[in-house]
């Protein structure tokens, strides 16, 4: 949780500075453009503090109301960015590119403009890549190839860092070949094209971010090599058979419930069957440290094993 926070804020202070500096830049340039980043960075910047504060809240210990805690804030804050991105961002964006179209606008110098966006393209590439080296960093430790273990992740943050700011490095482009072709053209169409296309950028992060945020929500299970991890734990216990059902959900990014049908061997009693099934759980957490709630359903051996 650590590195994603400070992922985050190292996110957040860019996207501050420059939200402010497409701002400026687009009023004093008339770049629709360069509105549509100034956009896009307001809503980056409002979706970093959304995680920020869902880093908190997520932490909350559990009461008597979330009696599993309140990890799922973490998704739930997610979706909201996702809302966010598509409100703020993609129809801002669409919007004033479909205005620059009908009332052209008086172009001003680009100079000023195309500044703004090659410091804005430093910033936001030194940010893309501490995300993709954390994402990275995670790939290695679960020995996942990158691009199924990003599709895997159960952590809403680093993932929604990694989508945007490369999002934010795709429009930089967009606004400055908008800006070119406006210079070289004296055509408004242009400008008005590279709005619109960050506008659709921002409607393919949107719906990226709320979708994975909405399988968190509805109660995803854990990655497969976890769930393999937990039942080859809960096999090796000498007191089980088979384990012919086994169900997990994601309570927050980092703590999981397990509940799993588990076949002992016929001679134990009741009293064996508790013990071992403490034991059971126990050995299930120590394999995977996510594990937070287990619930076992003890069964005999099936007849003639």
């Amino acid at each position: 949780m650590g590195e994603s926070r400070i992922t985050i804020l190292y996110a957040l202070a860019a996207n501050i500075v420059l939200a402010l500096a497409k701002l400026v830049a687009g009023l004093l340039t008339g770049s629709a453009a360069l509105l549509a980043e100034a956009a896009h960075s307001v809503a980056d910047t409002v979706d970093q503090l959304a995680l920020l504060f869902s880093l908190r809240m997520g932490r909350r210990p559990p009461d008597d109301e979330h009696q599993f805690g309140h990890g799922m804030e973490r998704f739930f804050w997610a979706f909201l960015a996702a809302v966010w991105i598509f409100l703020a961002g993609a129809v801002f964006s669409i919007g004033q590119g479909v205005l620059a179209l009908r009332t052209p606008g008086s172009g001003g110098s680009i100079g000023v403009g195309l500044a703004v966006l090659a410091v804005a393209l430093v910033a936001e590439g030194t940010s893309l890549v501490r995300a993709a080296r954390q994402v990275r960093s995670g790939a290695r430790r679960s020995r996942d190839p990158l691009g199924r273990y990003v599709r895997e992740l159960r952590d809403p943050a680093p993932r929604i860092v990694l989508l945007e700011d490369g999002a934010a490095v795709i429009g930089i482009v967009l606004a400055a070949a908008g800006l070119i072709a406006r210079d070289l053209t004296g055509s408004e169409a242009f400008d008005a094209a590279a709005s619109i296309a960050i506008g659709v950028l921002l409607i393919g992060v949107a719906v990226a971010v709320g979708s994975h945020a909405r399988d968190l929500l509805l109660g995803e299970s854990a990655r497969p090599e976890v769930r393999e991890a937990i039942e080859a734990a809960a096999l090796r216990h000498p007191a089980v058979e088979a384990v012919p059902e086994l169900l997990t959900m994601h309570l927050g990014p980092d703590a999981l419930l397990v509940a799993a049908n588990i076949e002992l061997r016929d001679e134990l009693t009741v009293t064996d069957a508790e013990r071992v099934a403490d034991e059971i759980a126990a050995d299930l957490r120590r394999a995977e440290p996510s594990v937070h709630h287990v619930f076992l359903q003890p069964s005999p051996g099936r007849p003639g094993e």
